[in-house]
C-alpha cells in the first residue's frame, strides 16, 4: 500500500497496519482482492519466510469465517459504536436476515478493514473491492453505508474465459469488482480503446461529407409494426 509513509510492503493482519501505520487521507488509489467467501483453503498465502507453515496463523485464518467469540465481539463494536451509525443499522439489519453464520462473521470480518479503507482514501480517492457472486450483494449494501449510496460508481464484471463446471446449477463464470469514490470531487481518468478494424468496416461506412463515417439505424423499436412507435 502507498500512502504518507512512502511505498512499503506490509505483512500482517491489515487491519492492524491501517490503524496503526496509515495516516488519514493519504492513499488514492484502493484496489482489494480478500479471500472470497468461498470455502476454499488459502494457507499459501501464510507461509513463513522459512517456507513452513505458521500454524498459530493457519488456525486464526481457518477460524475465519465462522461465527466465534471474537467476531461477537467485532460484531457489538460495529453495532454499538456511534461513530458510524450507517454501518451499525447495516451490520444489525444483516444479523436479523442472515443469523450468525458463516456469511455474516464474513461480512463482520471485512466492514472493520472497509471502515478503515474510507478513512486513508483522500477526497479525490476511489476504491475498488473483488469479490464474488456468492457475497458481492451483502458487501454493497456495507459499502453503500460506509461511503454512502451515492458515491457508488459502477459494478464491474470480469468475465472468465471458461466456466467452472457445476451440477445442477449454471456454471460461475464471473466475479464482480464493486468501484466505489470517495468522494464527488474524487478523480476519474476516462478509459477509451481503439475500435476493431472489421467492426469499423461493417458498421461506419457512410461518410457524412465532412470527413467523419457515420453508421445508418432506425428510430423505431427493433422488430415494431404496430403503435407509435412503428411508424415512419
Amino acid at each position: 500500500m502507498a500512502g504518507a509513509v512512502g511505498n512499503r510492503l506490509y505483512y500482517g493482519d491489515n487491519l492492524d497496519v491501517l490503524r496503526a501505520s496509515i495516516s488519514d487521507e493519504s492513499v488514492d488509489l484502493i484496489y482489494l482482492d480478500p479471500p472470497f467467501n468461498s470455502n476454499r483453503s488459502y494457507n499459501v498465502l501464510f507461509k513463513s519466510q522459512s517456507g513452513l507453515e505458521s500454524q498459530a496463523q493457519l488456525e486464526a485464518f481457518d477460524d475465519t469465517w465462522h461465527w466465534s467469540t471474537q467476531t461477537e465481539t467485532t460484531f457489538i463494536e460495529l453495532a454499538m459504536t456511534g461513530q458510524e451509525p450507517a454501518v451499525a443499522k447495516a451490520i444489525t439489519a444483516m444479523r436479523d436476515l442472515l443469523g450468525p453464520n458463516d456469511v455474516l462473521a464474513y461480512l463482520v470480518m471485512m466492514t472493520p478493514r472497509l471502515v478503515e479503507l474510507r478513512r486513508v482514501l483522500k477526497p479525490t480517492g476511489s476504491l475498488y473491492l473483488h469479490c464474488d457472486p456468492t457475497a458481492s450483494h451483502y458487501l454493497k449494501i456495507m459499502l453503500d453505508a460506509i461511503f454512502g449510496p451515492t458515491n457508488f460508481r459502477n459494478e464491474i464484471i470480469w468475465k472468465r474465459t471458461t466456466a467452472h463446471s457445476s451440477a445442477k446449477k449454471f456454471a460461475p463464470i464471473h466475479d464482480v469488482i464493486l468501484y466505489y469514490a470517495k468522494s464527488p470531487s474524487a478523480t476519474w481518468n476516462e478509459v477509451r480503446g481503439g475500435y476493431d478494424e472489421a467492426y469499423l468496416n461493417k458498421y461506419y461506412k457512410y461518410d457524412d461529407g465532412d470527413g467523419r463515417l457515420y453508421w445508418r439505424a432506425d428510430l423505431t423499436g427493433a422488430g415494431t409494426r404496430n403503435g407509435e412507435t412503428g411508424k415512419p
